[in-house]
């Protein structure tokens, strides 16, 4: 499942590093937990929880068979 979350993480990087920002997959938990590190602007951006759950999460859930929810693992 790992590398099909990073190839859907590929698809909206564009998306975020156009606004200054980035995304680097962390890990995958047994149970479809997508752990993620949001950098650059994204990472103090106050917008970056609903970036994650709207943006983020949602696309990797319709892609990804088995990605149950994406969470923020700070630096």
């Amino acid at each position: 499942m790992k590398e099909e979350v990073e190839k859907a993480l590929g698809d909206i990087r564009p998306a975020l590093q156009a606004d200054g920002g980035d995304i680097e997959l962390v890990g995958v938990t047994e149970d479809g937990v997508v752990q993620v590190r949001l950098m650059g602007h994204c990472a103090g951006c106050p917008m970056s929880q609903m970036t994650l759950t709207h943006g983020v999460e949602r696309h990797l859930k319709n892609v990804v068979p088995g990605v149950e929810r994406v969470e923020n693992v700070l630096a």
